[in-house]
């Protein structure tokens, strides 16, 4: 089983630290309420989002989807660290369909390279798809589903690296029922909630060959300004229906 893997259990128990990757705590809290206060004017259905927007401390990590269905697994000893050969994460599209967009950014965000990127660049490249507003973007969101330097560095060891296929993405009901029932609501931070489906697999060519998947999904909020290309503003905590 890949490094990453085998530490998911603790993690979703413990928010490990992160360095520079999370804001500071005031911070983070302050970014979420001000996305979701938006965001729930309209998806104001989905079970657990209030209770977990009042809590006091950030927000953990919560990767969801099936535990990966491992044929081989890794050996715990690391091999010798090899140097990333170069690579980029792949450009933010140019869309002002949300849909199109969060299929489009669940995609990178499901995907990584250890081979090629080093962990800092890989951070980088995602930061190119969040959105300038910072009164709206919420990068602790995003940079908690990041492995820390340390671990990105194990996983580098057995040259892992993970692939994304989409499979479809959508307004969740809650949120068209809302708008549907305010459509003005919408146009002050023009952001929509779109849940996008998928697959994420996961291969390891270190000392020793493996390969794993899981079923991914994830409730992203998106903000499309009239004549403005998307940019992602957070990843919520829960994935509405």
């Amino acid at each position: 089983m890949p490094t990453s893997q085998k530490e998911r259990s603790s993690r979703r128990r413990a928010t490990p630290s992160r360095g520079p990757l999370v804001a500071g705590p005031g911070s983070s809290v302050l970014h979420r309420s001000l996305i979701v206060a938006v965001v729930l004017a309209l998806l104001t259905a989905v079970a657990g989002l209030v209770a977990y927007l009042t809590r006091d401390e950030p927000a953990s990590t919560a990767e969801r989807g099936a535990v990966p269905e491992t044929r081989q697994s890794a050996p715990p000893a690391p091999a010798p660290v090899k140097a990333p050969k170069g690579g980029q994460v792949a450009a933010p599209v140019k869309t002002t369909d949300p849909v199109v967009f969060a299929k489009a950014v669940a995609k990178v965000l499901w995907s990584y390279d250890t081979r090629r990127l080093s962990q800092p660049e890989h951070v980088a490249g995602l930061k190119r798809w969040m959105t300038a507003e910072k009164k709206y973007a919420d990068w602790a969101s995003v940079a908690d589903l990041v492995p820390d330097p340390v671990l990105w560095s194990r996983m580098g060891d057995q040259a892992q690296y993970a692939t994304a296929v989409i499979g479809e993405g959508h307004f969740p009901q809650a949120f068209k029922t809302a708008l549907a029932g305010d459509p003005g609501a919408i146009t002050d931070a023009y952001i929509y909630a779109v849940t996008v489906t998928g697959r994420q697999s996961i291969a390891w060519t270190g000392s020793e060959k493996g390969t794993g998947a899981e079923a991914r999904s994830s409730t992203l909020a998106v903000q499309c300004r009239p004549d403005q290309a998307c940019r992602l503003a957070a990843v919520l905590p829960a994935t509405a229906p």
